[in-house]
């Protein structure tokens, strides 16, 4: 993920995190499951998928402390 895309993460709320949050979590599973089914073509993504939740976890933890 580029620096800009994760500054424009911080600057929306956390509902907005948290909705993004479950769909990369949704996407994580269908990835996991096609993957477990056939090889995906790009196994590296599922990796980005997982450090996309981890950031948005953080971002929605660092809010929720600020409040």
């Amino acid at each position: 993920m580029k620096t800009k895309e994760k500054e424009n993460l911080k600057k929306k709320s956390v509902k907005e995190l948290s909705d993004m949050l479950v769909k990369a979590q949704e996407k994580k599973f269908d990835l996991l499951f096609k993957h477990s089914t056939t090889p995906l073509s790009n196994p590296l993504e599922i990796k980005a998928v997982r450090r996309e939740i981890a950031l948005l976890k953080t971002l929605i933890g660092e809010k929720q402390e600020a409040k």
